[in-house]
């Protein structure tokens, strides 16, 4: 395990509840920050942007209260994006967002697209990230007969151009779903925690959740759902310092967790 790059949460023994923090960091080390295009100032505004700040702190506010076990992205996803498939199933390399980006959110050039440098970065960062979230969730399983994902993210007010989705409604929480992965009894547990943060959402402007391939569309005892926080909730925007939000939401999503624990996983 690379804790340079990520880090691994203990959580308590008996919880499967790991909470993902996919994009919540700003580093990007030296050696790939030479092969992004952006001068200084523009990258600045593109990690803006781009990182979904102060995600880390609502997921550790929640998992200091419920034991909850927590994956921890330590890089930029202008590095890689550890979410993406890593190949021509992801529909996001229609704007330059694959795993490896070659567009900024709004449509400059970010870096070149050289499949030997996308290559480079994959197995760099990308494959080993995959690995230790594999056998995170594994070890879920191992512990409790079941492992639940629970992607935390945030997002804009008001959409990016790079959004494939944006012209949809844009609630304070957008739940991401999976038709496999993710059960009722999830979704009305999330709805339930969250709505004291105002309107709960449906796969709008973000639909989907993460798991690791190896769990994908195979493993039923894997359950996952992605929070999606819009940041005028909890931030200012872009890139601008945290509010009173982050505990509330950090309160919220203890109780999800709480939930989750509560359940037995099979409603």
């Amino acid at each position: 395990m690379d804790e340079s790059t990520f880090r691994v949460a203990e959580g308590a023994p008996d919880s499967p509840v790991l909470l993902h923090v996919p994009h919540s960091a700003r580093a990007v080390p030296g050696h790939v920050r030479e092969r992004i295009l952006l001068d200084d100032d523009a990258l600045t505004a593109e990690l803006d942007h781009m990182t979904d700040a102060y995600t880390d702190l609502i997921a550790d506010r929640a998992a200091a209260r419920t034991g909850a076990w927590r994956f921890t992205n330590l890089l930029s996803r202008l590095v890689v994006d550890p979410e993406r498939f890593p190949d021509e199933r992801e529909e996001m390399r229609a704007v330059g967002m694959g795993a490896v980006y070659t567009r900024t959110s709004h449509g400059a050039p970010l870096r070149e697209d050289d499949p030997r440098h996308e290559r480079d970065l994959l197995d760099a960062y990308f494959e080993p990230y995959a690995a230790a979230m594999t056998a995170a969730v594994q070890d879920r399983l191992a512990a409790t007969g079941r492992a639940v994902v629970i992607d935390v993210h945030s997002y804009p007010g008001a959409p990016l151009p790079y959004e494939l989705h944006g012209g949809g409604p844009r609630p304070a929480v957008c739940l991401g779903t999976d038709p496999f992965h993710t059960p009722a009894w999830l979704l009305d547990a999330a709805r339930e925690a969250f709505a004291p943060c105002g309107e709960v959402g449906l796969d709008s402007p973000f639909a989907g959740t993460y798991v690791p391939l190896k769990h994908y569309g195979e493993v039923r005892e894997v359950s996952a759902l992605m929070v999606e926080i819009r940041r005028d909730g909890y931030m200012t925007e872009p890139g601008g310092a945290p509010g009173a939000g982050v505990d509330r939401l950090g309160d919220a999503l203890a109780a999800l967790v709480a939930a989750v624990g509560a359940a037995d996983g099979t409603g």
